[in-house]
């Protein structure tokens, strides 16, 4: 399970105050150095969101898988509170006077024979309800401590959201002071998207990608109005009939690696050491990406960030 309290701990440089007026590349240097301590945080926020939903599946799927047993608890607590009812009522000194005050020998030992037999027949369905109800409980009790954890979970979910939204309103603050309240420069497509077309899977997910050119970067988004860098990526190769994580380290350990001379469009370029940033490879050197808050899907070159590795899904 991926920790959900993450600290964010980021901080603007203050060496601009010793500026009069920072430069736009100034400004877009600290935007970057920012963001790139956002976005990890962000992409961590992804992987706990997909296994809190993994484990909501197993959840439920447990809860399923013992409801018929829960069911056949009831059932025999049900039949062992008839019997304790019915001794209750009787009571082995009254059935045993019956018997003493039987007929012929031969019937008192019938009778003797039957008693036992109903003791035994008792005992034994009390002993099966003892072993029946120790399963459920034993079944039972993961899903009670993963309903536990989950709680837990969301908690530190939300907290650990308010604290990404504050994060990315001073981003965009600091955006807004480099570029105005046009917002990011730049064509965002420089060039045919896809630069290159190949048919199949790989086809299809970057033709995906170049559609969704101009829409948003939202964190923890994965479309259809708008997306961050690894839900742009999953929702690119979903359109290709392939599953993705929703994590950028996730999908770079589900994916072929292929070298960068291989490369075709549709495979993933994966960046930054901690691989906190993923982008789809649509050919000629291009891809398309979610770069940052208050930007949108666009296209760049492939090198413009340390690139990590590469990956090829399917």
């Amino acid at each position: 399970m991926v920790a959900a309290g993450v600290a964010l701990g980021l901080a603007f440089s203050g060496s601009t105050a010793a500026h009069a007026e920072p430069s736009v590349a100034e400004l877009e240097k600290q935007l970057d150095e920012a963001w790139n301590k956002l976005e990890p945080t962000i992409e961590r926020h992804n992987a706990v969101r997909t296994e809190l939903a993994r484990k909501k599946r197993e959840a439920e799927a447990l809860q399923r898988k013992i409801k018929p047993l829960q069911l056949q608890v009831d059932l025999a607590l049900n039949r062992v509170s008839e019997i304790a009812a019915v001794s209750y009522k009787t009571g082995n000194t009254t059935m045993l006077n019956a018997l003493l005050t039987s007929g012929s020998p031969t019937d008192f030992a019938d009778r003797l024979a039957l008693l036992d037999e109903y003791a035994k027949g008792q005992q034994a369905r009390i002993k099966d309800v003892v072993a029946l109800k120790a399963r459920y409980d034993s079944q039972k009790a993961p899903l009670d401590a993963l309903v536990a954890q989950l709680t837990r979970t969301e908690a530190e979910l939300a907290k650990q959201q308010k604290q990404i939204d504050a994060k990315i309103k001073e981003l965009q603050a600091l955006r807004l002071k480099a570029y105005g309240t046009t917002g990011a420069v730049g064509n965002l497509r420089p060039a045919a998207c896809p630069y290159e077309y190949i048919g199949g899977p790989g086809g299809k997910a970057a033709k995906f990608a170049c559609s969704q050119i101009g829409k948003p970067y939202s964190w923890g988004a994965d479309g259809p109005g708008s997306y961050d860098c690894s839900g742009l990526t999953m929702a690119a190769w979903a359109k290709a009939g392939v599953s993705l994580p929703h994590n950028a380290l996730q999908q770079s350990r589900r994916v072929k690696s292929v070298s960068r001379s291989q490369l075709r469009p549709g495979d993933l370029v994966f960046y930054y050491s901690d691989v906190h940033h993923v982008a789809i490879y649509v050919g000629g050197g291009w891809v398309v990406h979610a770069p940052n808050s208050g930007d949108s899907v666009r296209m760049r070159r492939l090198s413009v960030g340390p690139i990590h590795s590469y990956g090829r899904p399917g």
